[in-house]
């Protein structure tokens, strides 16, 4: 059951670099990221899938010596665009068009409205809303790596500059927003292992209007 699946997970502490995970079951986590949803339909982030043992040792670096990015075998970074730009748009009117086919001026028209609100806006307020697309992903990610047994760890403690300087980010347009671990648990070593899960209560949580 997916609840299960769900409780199975934590955000592992200590990963045993001597079971990576494998190529296939990464490839299956990542297209749940890319078939998660998001605003208007627009993906404004891109990932990046580091297997590079030197590139995740710096990677480690910049989020405070988190080992979990040496132990584990994989290390996705999720990059906001940094801004929403009349290109990007139209890039998304494009891949509308070759996917559906049919006449652009629809498509395009709804994302004049689109552009007429994003446009304007200041870069920072936008690469905030892009980052929030990018967690979306994020829980898609988290879900199908819990229904694979895939052991993950979801960080925002790293130092985002750092991050964008590693993998060139600026260049590309982007910045850093957050980052999943991929990896095993080593279930000898993990002190988070054996605690239970700790979550509010349904009554503290839920509230139902009827």
């Amino acid at each position: 059951m997916f609840l299960d699946k769900l409780n199975w997970r934590y955000a592992t502490k200590k990963m045993d670099p001597s079971k990576p995970v494998s190529e296939e079951n990464v490839a299956k986590i990542v297209e749940a990221i890319r078939m998660a949803p998001s605003s208007s339909g627009t993906q404004p982030y891109n990932v990046f899938v580091v297997s590079n043992p030197e590139v995740r040792a710096q990677l480690s670096e910049a989020a405070f010596g988190q080992q979990q990015l040496v132990d584990g075998s994989h290390v996705i970074v999720f990059a906001a665009w940094d801004n929403y730009t009349e290109e990007r748009i139209s890039s998304i009117v494009d891949v509308h068009v070759d996917v559906r086919g049919g006449e652009r001026k629809p498509v395009n028209d709804y994302y004049d409205g689109l552009r007429g609100k994003l446009l304007p806006r200041d870069p920072e307020v936008n690469f905030e809303h892009a980052a929030r697309q990018a967690y979306i992903g994020l829980g898609f990610g988290l879900a199908a790596a819990a229904e694979l047994g895939v052991d993950t760890t979801p960080m925002e403690g790293f130092i985002p500059e750092k991050v964008d300087e590693i993998l060139g980010l600026a260049e590309l347009g982007l910045k850093s927003a957050v980052i999943l671990t991929i990896g095993t648990r080593d279930a000898e070593n993990d002190w988070l292992l054996p605690q239970k899960k700790v979550r509010r209560s349904v009554e503290s949580f839920v509230t139902k209007i009827d």
